[in-house]
């Protein structure tokens, strides 16, 4: 049933509180006068710190209702007049959550992505110009920054959302359809839910509280009226809720917002290791039952876990006393840590569960200082490109030892946009020539040829294209 479900992603709004919340035991009601308890004072406390966010973005749209038509562009060229294309504006909305009292706002990456304004309003109808500090879509996560702040702003507290068990009441507050502030409440329908949302580091809440379009980026809370989540998602066939909707933790989000807010590049820990599922059959031969934790198939050298003594055919357990099911679990836990310090990680290696402790050591920032911008009159110009490394597979989710040339950025309405390249593509080979040598990939990909025979891997994926020039 649920592989007919449509998966959309919707816009929220979700708000810190930093006034004083009472703590409470998880009980049961026992009496009809405590089933009509009222959420009213958790609201009041909360729905300040949340605000609507508009977005405006400028998309170019076909001027030809042939543009898209694969004969009209063979038969013409992709130069031809009859596939211009003009800027067409449009507007949207979703939600946010303020999480510092200096008008810091945690929203979805998805909802201001390709943004070209963005503006919040606040549940008192005030409004105010933001400045996007921070995006992540690898957690679909963005902050927001007040750009001429008139005041302190209300904001919410962070919760630990590891705290959260299954059956815990929950509210969810934003602006499902643009009709106004909006709370819906619910239970915690499941925990670590993964494959919702192509992102790198989905580990999501699962939730029943009604969750609609323009809820994305708002705020899930617990009965503290701490902040335990940001809505991000939900399943649907008709657009509506369905009482299937997903957050992501506030244990995530805390660090993307601490981030934004210091104005820092987000830094996560390196750990430097392939990982996979342990299926039955490998559980059997391993002598672990249940199956679980994550099967060690490469690791890379002068890596943390090298350096810590990590072998392949280990299986991962846990790490600083978090049990690992599978290997999104453990890329989770480590990307909510912060560089520095170490972190234990246990293991199972012959039959023994051992442990072992790896530094929290950033990537090498030399990365990044070997790429190159393609320009000029080619189909690949826009596009920055980098070689790849055993650092940057793992980040990528690839093999350690893959080869090729990896496509970090592509310009909007650049032609190697048009040419349909994307980030995180591995150019492998172009006309024929192996590439895995940066300076050679940008002699080439700089000139002007009559045609190209691409071969490239996204995802896991291989593609071999011929184009034109």
């Amino acid at each position: 049933m649920l592989k007919r479900l449509a998966l959309f992603i919707f816009a929220f709004t979700t708000v810190l509180h930093s006034a004083p919340v009472v703590t409470q035991e998880r009980q049961v009601p026992q009496s009809q006068a405590e089933v009509q308890l009222s959420y009213a004072p958790i609201v009041k406390a909360v729905a300040p710190a949340v605000v609507n966010v508009y977005v405006t973005t400028v998309t170019e749209q076909a001027v030809s209702p042939f543009a898209n038509d694969p004969f009209f562009r063979r038969f013409f060229g992709n130069n031809s007049p009859l596939f211009r294309t003009r800027p067409r504006e449009s507007q949207s909305l979703g939600s946010g959550v303020i999480v510092a009292s200096s008008g810091i706002v945690l929203t979805n990456s998805h909802v201001v992505s390709n943004a070209t304004d963005i503006r919040i309003v606040s549940n008192d109808g005030r409004e105010y110009d933001v400045d996007l500090v921070l995006d992540d879509p690898k957690t679909d996560l963005a902050v927001l920054k007040v750009r001429k702040a008139d005041r302190e702003f209300p904001a919410v507290t962070f919760g630990d959302s590891d705290a959260l068990e299954v059956g815990d009441l929950v509210l969810a507050i934003g602006n499902p359809f643009g009709v106004g502030q909006t709370v819906t409440s619910g239970i915690v329908s499941g925990l670590a839910r993964t494959g919702v949302q192509a992102t790198d580091y989905g580990f999501f809440i699962q939730t029943d509280a009604a969750i609609n379009p323009g809820n994305s980026g708002g705020a899930l809370v617990d009965m503290n009226g701490r902040l335990v989540g940001i809505n991000s998602s939900i399943f649907t066939r008709s657009g509506g809720s369905l009482g299937i909707g997903f957050a992501i933790p506030a244990n995530m989000a805390k660090i993307v917002a601490e981030a934004g807010e210091a104005g820092t590049d987000l830094v996560r820990p390196w750990f430097g290791v392939a990982l996979q599922d342990v299926t039955p059959d490998l559980a059997d031969g391993l002598g672990i039952d249940p199956p679980r934790g994550a099967l060690v198939t490469e690791v890379a050298e002068q890596s943390p876990a090298a350096a810590a003594g990590l072998r392949s055919g280990d299986v991962i357990l846990g790490i600083d006393g978090f049990e690992i099911d599978d290997p999104r679990a453990f890329n989770f836990r480590l990307a909510t840590k912060r560089v520095g310090g170490e972190s234990e990680v246990s293991f199972i290696r012959g039959g023994a569960e051992r442990t072992l402790m790896v530094a929290l050591e950033a990537f090498p920032n030399d990365l990044y200082d070997q790429q190159v911008d393609i320009s000029g009159n080619t189909r690949f110009a826009g596009i920055t490109a980098q070689v790849m490394t055993p650092v940057l597979a793992e980040e990528l989710g690839l093999p350690l030892d893959s080869e090729g040339i990896a496509i970090v950025e592509v310009a909007p309405n650049s032609p190697a946009a048009a040419l349909g390249l994307q980030p995180n593509d591995v150019i492998i080979s172009l006309n024929g020539q192996e590439m895995n040598d940066l300076d050679r990939f940008g002699r080439l990909a700089s000139q002007r040829m009559q045609s190209w025979r691409i071969e490239l891997r996204r995802g896991d994926q291989l593609i071999s294209t011929t184009v034109r020039g």
